[in-house]
């Protein structure tokens, strides 16, 4: 009697967990994009995954807290979990890996940007399908792969790592130093984004002023045409290919480099938004000094005050970091002014966590965990007075709105953004029903919308 054996249709299921910064998103959807390659499935609930990935955040103790304890449900509810991101790459007491001390039972733990890592790691404990070059991705934008963010706005990663040393930092740790993605694989990326639907590209790295550094600038080819790896060529590329299918580009993580000053008249002629994430920290430069940043206080102020002055429309968003170590009220009082003077649109404050690691842990003058709140509150005091004003100068104004949110195609309102607002960090655009009864709103749309008011630290508009 001979018995037959028939293979199952039903596909792996791989459950997901992507927590952490924008660059770790993007690391997901690197790992995501390669398992619906070859087949995999992607589950809801970690009971229903044959087995479980979780992208890890490991910068502050929140974060560390936050990854340990999600790798601990992912392995209550479903036993079969691999790790990776940077908490991967963290290591815990006698220099052992952390998440295999506190999680012996995780099947691997890689560090971040680990792709073909983590997928030998889903091969060993979960084969792969099907042979990925006989089937398509379903769901992706083309050679950009699958993005988790809504289809209309896309990260683009265009570095890994970076060469700064910040006492406060144990980023370049886990990611290593600078690794400047080819200039023309970069563009692909932008190009299929685009074409896909894409209305927003948010460029992200550790350091954007720094991209081609760690490669002497060197001369790529796009479109059959050569191109320098270099922040300004990227950028006036990308804002021409914005152009063409009507999008908008974000720079984040913008070190106030002198070379950033090249940027401005894109900005001020349209060809990318008028906007900065620019990570200043701290503005006194003693205090700039013991955290080992590349740029001074009072340069940073001139800098901002000229870009200003290039380009009105400019929006500046950063982080800064309350008591620090040494960190006295004098000091602490010139950060204050900083932000009053330089107008900040857009600012949080981090109390300064001792990470583990880190080497500002070892500087003198730690202050108490109240002086640090207290701090960071006043500051945040500071940072609304100052946002609020800027907010209130916008009514009237009539601007261009990114439709995020419109049930009902926008008859009862929506949520969207302008140009100031990057998403999930800044504010929004508060639509309000229009007025003609023919106007309608759609997700992924711009819309024009009269400023008619303020809430907090959003915007209020009526389309038109």
């Amino acid at each position: 009697m001979s018995e037959v054996i028939t293979k199952s249709n039903t596909a792996p299921k791989v459950g997901f967990v992507s927590l952490g910064c924008a660059k770790a998103l993007t690391d997901s959807e690197l790992i995501l994009t390669q398992l619906s390659a070859e087949g995999y499935q992607t589950s809801k609930t970690f009971q229903g995954a044959d087995l479980v990935i979780v992208n890890t955040c490991g910068f502050i103790d929140d974060a560390v807290r936050e990854s340990l304890d999600t790798i601990g449900e992912a392995l209550a509810e479903n036993g079969k979990v691999i790790v990776t991101g940077c908490l991967g790459a963290k290591a815990g007491e006698g220099g052992g890996n952390l998440v295999r001390q506190m999680h012996p039972s995780v099947l691997a733990v890689t560090g971040p940007h680990a792709t073909q890592e983590v997928m030998d790691a889903v091969h060993s404990h979960c084969p792969k399908p099907h042979d990925p070059f006989l089937d398509l991705v379903p769901n992706a934008f083309g050679s950009a792969g699958i993005e988790l963010t809504p289809r209309h706005y896309a990260y683009l990663k265009i570095s890994e790592g970076c060469n700064h040393r910040c006492t406060f930092c144990i980023i370049p740790s886990m990611r290593g130093d600078l690794v400047s993605r080819p200039i023309g694989d970069v563009l692909k990326e932008a190009k299929a984004l685009f074409e896909g639907g894409v209305k927003e590209l948010l460029v992200i790295s550790q350091d954007t002023s720094a991209y081609g550094v760690d490669v002497k600038y060197r001369t790529g080819f796009w479109d059959g045409k050569p191109v320098k790896t270099r922040l300004f060529e990227l950028v006036q590329a990308l804002g021409e290919m914005a152009d063409a299918h009507g999008a908008w580009v974000r720079l984040h993580y913008v070190y106030p480099y002198p070379h950033v000053d090249e940027i401005i008249p894109l900005m001020a002629t349209g060809k990318v938004l008028p906007y900065l994430d620019v990570p200043l920290q701290h503005s006194h430069p003693e205090v700039l000094r013991r955290m080992k940043r590349p740029a001074s206080g009072e340069k940073n102020l001139e800098r901002i005050l000229r870009w200003r002055e290039a380009c009105p429309e400019i929006v500046i968003r950063s982080t800064f970091i309350a008591g620090f170590p040494g960190e006295t009220e004098e000091e602490f009082e010139h950060l204050l002014g900083f932000m009053r003077e330089a107008k900040i649109d857009r600012a949080g404050c981090f109390a300064y966590s001792p990470v583990e690691g880190a080497a500002a842990n070892e500087l003198p003058g730690m202050l108490p965990a109240e002086v640090r709140e207290e701090r960071r509150a006043r500051f945040m005091a500071v940072a609304e007075e100052v946002s609020i004003a800027k907010l209130q100068q916008r009514i009237g104004a009539t601007m261009q709105v990114l439709v995020d949110s419109a049930p009902a195609l926008g008859r009862k309102g929506g949520v969207g953004r302008s140009y100031a607002d990057a998403p999930e960090i800044d504010g929004t655009v508060k639509l309000l029903p229009p007025e003609k009864i023919s106007k309608t709103l759609k997700v992924g749309e711009f819309t024009r919308a009269r400023i008619v008011g303020t809430q907090g630290h959003d915007l209020v508009a009526l389309p038109i």
